[in-house]
Parts: C-alpha cells; structure tokens; sequence
C-alpha cells in the first residue's frame, strides 16, 4: 500500500469518528435536557365566557278530588233476571219451537235486565281528596368562563395561547432546542 493511499484511509477514519462522535454528542444532548423553563410577560388576558343553561328540578304539589266506586254485585241478580226472562219466554210461546225460542231470549233479556238493576243497587259512589305531586324543571342561563385568551411577550416577541386558567402577570414557558438539520 502507498503512502497516499495510508494516509488517505487514515483520514477517512478520522472524518467518521468525528462524525460519529458529533451525532452522539447532539443526541446526548438532546435526551439530557434540551427543554428548559422561562416565564413571558403576560400583556393581555381576556376571559373566553359562554353562556350555559342550567336546569333545577322542583317538586308541584296539590289537592286533587278523586270519585271512586265500589261495586258489590255477586251475579244473584243477573241469574234471578235470567230465570224469570226465561220462563216468560216460555209462556208466551205457543208450540214448542216457540217456547224453546222463547226461553232462550227471555233469559238473554232477563239476565241483562237483572244485571243492570242489580249493578246500579249494588254501586257505592264516595270521593276522597288526594295530593298529587309532579316534577317541574326550570331552566335558567349563566355565564361561565371557560378559559382564557392570552398575549404574552418573550425576548421582544409577542405570542397568543388559550389557558384554562387566568395565569396572572406571569406565563411559565417550555423552550425547546434542537439543531437544525
């Protein structure tokens, strides 16, 4: 091997450690702490407000007079109509088609008859004053902040962000370095 040659390869490795070195150490850098904390001035905070609807819920009472009926038919009437129905049926009937003819529709009509009396006998009717109550919702509009526009100033530069909170005179900041590549 040559002279040049030796020293061009020996060149060659130095130029790729140096590289390689350079790259460990940016990137060295990098992970240990290239992010660090300032504070900006604050110049302007304007609140963000909207207007929410808020519902509350409330309980309507009030006496109400309720009719209620109580029935106390056993049936006794409806079958009492029913027998006397049939057998004038029967009796008012000539042969004895008619007679059959006769008793079925008399029972059917006495037990109708016999029902209706015996319902409307039997019927207690008696009213009672009961509260009832219902859930009413009102509704009302408030405003509310929900964050905040913010101007803030660094190294003679203005910025804008949104924060949740008023942040006072001061904003902390998050600077990142990194090379540019």
């Amino acid at each position: 091997m040559t002279f040049i040659n030796k020293h061009i390869i020996q060149r060659s490795i130095k130029s790729t450690t140096l590289a390689a070195g350079l790259i460990l150490a940016s990137t060295t850098a990098l992970a240990s702490g290239s992010i660090s904390y300032e504070y900006g001035d604050v110049v302007e905070a304007t609140p963000i407000v909207k207007n929410i609807r808020i519902s509350t819920p409330r309980e309507e009472c009030w006496d109400e007079t309720v009719t209620h009926s109580s029935q106390n038919n056993n049936g006794v009437s409806t079958v009492l109509g029913a027998v006397i129905g049939g057998a004038l049926g029967n009796a008012v009937g000539h042969n004895k088609t008619n007679k059959k003819v006769g008793a079925a529709v008399g029972a059917v009509l006495g037990g109708t008859i016999g029902s209706a009396v015996g319902h409307e006998r039997s019927s207690k009717r008696y009213t009672s004053t009961e509260e009832v109550c219902r859930v009413i919702n009102d509704y009302r509009e408030e405003e509310r902040i929900v964050g905040y526009h913010v101007r803030y100033e660094f190294n003679d530069v203005i910025y804008t962000t949104r924060t949740d909170e008023d942040p006072g005179d001061k904003i902390k900041l998050r600077l990142s370095v990194s090379p540019v590549s």
